[in-house]
């Protein structure tokens, strides 16, 4: 009889949709995701201006010539905003950013594809090594996730570089 209460108590704990009291220290993974309202209210992505014109303002002029941040703007299959993430905030040099929270962030957020950005606070809007580099490995994972990634903006208080309209993206 005992040994058939532990088969009926492990075969409880297998099914996914019965809750219990007890997760035995096992952490609970939860994908949320909050529908914005209709498209009509929404901006439309048709350029890397339009793209520039979204992202500017989450660079306040006090701080786009301070500190470096990435942030990615996120599209639906029709190119309408889905929203802005901000992934990384670092230094006067450079920001480290997690290839993982891109691609994290855009798969929670539903997006059909993304467009990278990030600020120079040196006011110098031409790419460096590392910006390519780090372009083309996110293009390469967005391939295979099929979440293209359209462009990788660089802003700063002149204006912005656009990798898709250069042609090196």
């Amino acid at each position: 009889m005992k040994k058939h209460q532990s088969m009926k108590e492990h075969s409880s704990m297998r099914n996914p949709y019965q809750r219990k009291s007890s997760t035995h220290g096992i952490a609970e993974i939860e994908l949320v995701y909050r529908c914005q309202g209709p498209k009509r209210s929404r901006r439309k992505i048709t350029c890397a201006q339009d793209a520039y014109l979204v992202l500017r303002p989450f660079w306040p002029k006090d701080t786009i010539c301070l500190y470096e941040q990435f942030r990615i703007l996120l599209l639906d299959r029709a190119n309408y905003v889905l929203g802005v993430a901000l992934l990384s905030s670092g230094g006067i040099a450079g920001s480290v950013m997690d290839p993982k929270l891109v691609f994290v962030t855009a798969l929670k957020a539903k997006a059909s594809s993304l467009i990278l950005a990030h600020n120079h606070p040196s006011g110098n809007n031409k790419p460096s090594r590392i910006d390519f580099t780090i372009t083309r490995q996110l293009k390469e994972a967005g391939t295979l996730l099929e979440l293209p990634i359209l462009d990788h903006l660089i802003l700063t208080t002149d204006g912005y570089y656009s990798m898709a309209d250069q042609g090196v993206l």
